[in-house]
């Protein structure tokens, strides 16, 4: 695009000057004169959304609705017919704010009685708020709102019930910092835990001091069994004995360590 082109693509166009530019492109089929009018219209895209983003849940991005509204935009463009009456901006308003609400609709599974409720809610607060100079309790706010606190409660449960989250949105951490919500769930990983983490490895050093204990067969047979994965009878052929041989030094290595290891078993078993 050429520098004198960007210019006046900045520009507010009169109705005029649309209807003239959207002519020629009807006229010529030129794309780039499509895309001067979808960079005419661009501002408007991102107006209509961002008025709507109060109502958009946490987990929706603003770019997907913005992507559907640049999209109903060009087809505002190749479907306007000025013969109807309205001109291409006020066609182009209604499709993209038209749009943006059935992405919204999409994208929002709680039923609209759900969300009618939470904007009246917001509504008598707000209301409450200015008029008082402070936020109501239940009990004002169901008064003001002429129902029951019962029946308060049990509307903003099915809020929240339907307002699921991205684990990335930003939340307001103690410290009054921002942070992602996943940094904010407990961690069900006990590898996570220092103190389980340190008796890991305090297990893991008790295993190798009782390991280093036993006799070399045992131990060449427990390397070649768990370290190599071989079967008992390949191990048999390494070592020139038989596999009921192999057999009987695995459980008595197995027994050793057992009994080596017996008063530590609640620490094995806390690890396991």
């Amino acid at each position: 695009m050429s520098l004198a082109t960007a210019q006046t693509s900045k520009r507010r166009l009169s109705s005029e000057d649309t209807l003239a530019l959207w002519k020629e492109y009807r006229r010529t089929n030129d794309r780039a004169v499509r895309d001067r009018l979808v960079l005419t219209f661009a501002p408007l895209v991102k107006y209509i959304v961002y008025k709507k983003v109060r109502e958009m849940p946490a987990r929706c991005e603003v770019e997907d609705f913005i992507s559907c509204g640049l999209e109903a935009l060009i087809q505002s463009i190749e479907r306007y017919d000025p013969a109807k009456g309205a001109t291409l901006e006020q066609y182009a308003w209604t499709r993209i704010h038209g749009a943006v609400l059935d992405e919204l609709r999409r994208q929002d599974w709680a039923p609209r009685s759900v969300r009618r409720w939470e904007r009246d809610i917001e509504r008598a607060a707000d209301e409450f708020t200015t008029l008082h100079g402070r936020r109501p309790d239940n009990t004002e706010l169901a008064a003001s709102m002429g129902t029951t606190v019962a029946e308060l409660r049990k509307r903003r449960d099915e809020i929240t019930q339907s307002d699921l989250t991205s684990l990335n949105t930003l939340v307001l951490s103690d410290d009054e910092t921002t942070i992602e919500r996943i940094d904010t769930i407990a961690s069900t990983d006990p590898s996570a835990d220092p103190l389980h983490a340190a008796a890991k490895e305090q297990a893991k050093d008790k295993f190798r001091e009782a390991f280093s204990r036993l006799p070399q067969r045992e131990r060449e047979v427990a390397v070649l069994l768990y370290v190599k994965n071989m079967t008992l009878a390949e191990i048999g052929e390494i070592l020139g004995v038989s596999e009921s041989r192999v057999c009987q030094i695995h459980g008595q290595l197995k027994k050793t360590l057992r009994t080596q290891l017996d008063d530590d078993a609640p620490l094995f078993q806390a690890v396991a």
